[in-house]
């Protein structure tokens, strides 16, 4: 069995969260002036998504003033994170976004930092990871993409929105585990982010890609893909013709937590109030059109429940990418 157990024990908490909300209420006075979400990718990915849909839920409620977007490539995130630790002083407006990525990115080396330099903030979602095709192609299910992959392996390759050894690789690996595959022997090709992956996909320059499960819906949505398969347990009921790996007989689950960072030494009362907006933006029907939206789960933790998650994270994921020949 190839599965990311953390994901399923999050997604039970989820669920036990999202009982606990009960119908969500209009939002209370703003709390938060203006929050400047800095975005360590290219337009199109997965945190340019997050970012982007928390600050609209967050204004549209009325807890934050306003919001403002920065994208910042370059070094596999390592770029952005390097900016936050060295302007801190003059970041106190500011939230980067990340999410498993900081962990695996860290592990393997790609930047020297790990979120132990950075003030944690808070968890806010999980997404699930998908495998997509362009909506011309002959392949139409796991079935015919391994068959396609088992007659011409190095034809067959397999492209996402990160470095070699990142999140979409260890995902598209994991899937390969589950069909009897060798992990390692994957052609995979990396791109800066989401939007540069799909111009790959759409040019055949790669056969499947690999990617969030709400970026996959957005595409689907917007006719250009066809979803192979998802790491969800069950079908998402934001996009539930979408096949589960599960249900195919790969055994292949997978949720990618995200959340947002700031900038280190940020003084108690900012981050205080950073978290206070964070927790409050759940009971609001605007969060709650953005995460339907998206297909996204709840994964709310802050303070020492954030850093107890994400150390766990970090001991997991690392004994999963020894096991898959990625450490």
């Amino acid at each position: 069995m190839t599965s990311f157990a953390l994901g399923r024990r999050a997604l039970m908490a989820a669920a036990a969260a999202t009982l606990a909300l009960g119908t969500p209420s209009f939002a209370a006075d703003q709390i938060v002036d203006k929050i400047h979400f800095l975005i360590p990718g290219g337009a199109g990915g997965g945190w340019d998504g997050t970012a982007r849909g928390t600050g609209e839920a967050l204004t549209n409620a009325g807890l934050v003033g306003s919001a403002s977007y920065e994208n910042m490539s370059g070094g596999g995130g390592g770029k952005a994170i390097g900016y936050m630790i060295e302007n801190a002083d003059s970041l106190q407006d500011t939230l980067m976004v990340n999410s498993t990525p900081i962990i695996i990115r860290s592990l393997t080396g790609v930047f020297p930092q790990n979120f132990r330099d950075l003030t944690l903030v808070a968890g806010t979602v999980g997404d699930y990871a998908a495998l997509v095709v362009t909506k011309d192609s002959p392949l139409n299910s796991m079935e015919d993409f391994l068959a396609a992959y088992r007659a011409d392996a190095n034809g067959t390759a397999v492209g996402g929105g990160s470095v070699p050894g990142g999140m979409d690789h260890l995902v598209a690996a994991m899937v390969m585990q589950a069909a009897g595959e060798d992990p390692t022997a994957l052609k995979y090709i990396p791109y800066d982010a989401g939007g540069t992956a799909m111009a790959a996909l759409l040019s055949g320059e790669i056969k499947a890609l690999s990617t969030g499960f709400s970026e996959a819906i957005a595409l689907a949505d917007a006719g250009e893909v066809k979803i192979l398969g998802v790491t969800s347990d069950a079908r998402v009921p934001a996009y539930d013709s979408a096949p589960t790996f599960k249900e195919q007989g790969l055994d292949t689950t997978f949720v990618n937590w995200r959340g947002f960072f700031a900038a280190p030494g940020l003084p108690e009362d900012k981050l205080a109030a950073y978290q206070d907006v964070i927790t409050k933006m759940y009971d609001t029907p605007e969060w709650e059109e953005v995460r339907a939206r998206n297909g996204w789960v709840n994964i709310h933790n802050d303070g020492e429940a954030f850093r107890a998650f994400l150390e766990a994270q970090e001991k997991e994921i690392g004994d999963l990418m020894k096991q898959l020949g990625f450490l």
